[in-house]
């Protein structure tokens, strides 16, 4: 008997649930098809399915569920609402259920996760399990074991992302939401010319989140967007930690337009914002972080 396909798009919640969602129906025995890193046909398919209105993730995000729409049973895209009154997600996102809902033939596997009305990440995975009747207590159980994996998993990472404070080389912190900074078309190709100019590139990850949310209130008391005050808080945690900062958002994200704003006039870094509306070449923002890098040096040895 052939498993039922579970498709994630690496896209958007990707980078924050992605590995838990493979661990879980994995060890539930399903069969996982993740899509292929973010290249030029899969931004193009989702570009032709957006309005102009929606920001570059989500458009690349519309271009995955396009990859995976044949290639599976079941696509898991959920509603995440909140993590509590004063940790608000994009309401943006909200819509993507049923945006994928109109524009698609699919089955979607859906959850949500509001933590105002008392339904948390637990409830959402149950739910997901309960659909394929598998037992409950096999569920949470399952889910505690990976959750667990990830976690540590997390610590590791945050371990290694600090170690690199204590290089010599240059640092610089890079700002954004995790489907930016690490998208193969987005985030990665900054990376990669920043690493090659001997530049060590530091991740918003540098702290456990309760620390990092305590640490944006230093910078704005009022954000309630829960992403938006770690990144805030990273930048408050490093900033006698590091050389300079990036700021690293797409056009048109509102969440961005008012926490990096916030920011960027209470650091006292040296700064560069970049903000990123299409993917047609990379030649400009090559030669802004050129001259950002030129900028840090001299500040530094001379």
């Amino acid at each position: 008997m052939n498993k039922i396909k579970i498709g994630i798009p690496r896209a958007l919640y990707y980078y924050e649930y992605g590995i838990l969602y493979k661990k879980f129906f994995e060890k539930l025995n399903f069969d996982v098809v993740v899509s292929p890193k973010t290249n030029i046909d899969i931004f193009n398919k989702g570009n032709l399915l957006a309005v102009d209105e929606m920001c570059l993730p989500m458009k690349i995000f519309l271009g995955h569920v396009n990859y995976l729409k044949d290639k599976c049973d079941y696509i898991i895209i959920p509603r995440i609402d909140n993590y509590g009154i004063s940790n608000q997600t994009c309401t943006n996102f909200l819509s993507l259920y049923d945006i994928c809902n109109n524009l698609f033939d699919i089955n979607i596997l859906n959850y949500n996760i509001d933590y105002s009305n008392n339904v948390d990440e637990i409830d959402g995975f149950l739910k997901m399990a309960n659909k394929f009747n598998i037992d409950s207590f096999k569920a949470l159980s399952t889910y505690e074991k990976v959750k667990e994996e990830v976690e540590k998993e997390n610590k590791k990472n945050i371990i290694l992302n600090r170690k690199k404070l204590k290089d010599k080389n240059t640092k610089i912190l890079i700002l954004s939401h995790s489907y930016n900074l690490y998208d193969d078309l987005i985030g990665k190709p900054i990376i990669k010319f920043l690493e090659k100019e001997n530049i060590k590139v530091i991740f918003p990850n540098v702290a456990e989140e309760e620390i990092l949310l305590d640490e944006a209130k230093k910078i704005s008391k009022d954000l309630y967007w829960k992403t938006s005050k770690k990144l805030v808080g990273a930048l408050s945690y490093l900033t006698n930690k590091v050389d300079g900062v990036i700021f690293l958002t797409s056009f048109p994200c509102a969440l961005d337009s008012l926490a990096f704003e916030l920011a960027m006039r209470k650091t006292k870094l040296p700064y560069l914002n970049l903000v990123v509306d299409n993917l047609n070449g990379f030649a400009g923002i090559e030669t802004r972080l050129e001259s950002f890098v030129d900028i840090l040096r001299r500040e530094i040895y001379v």
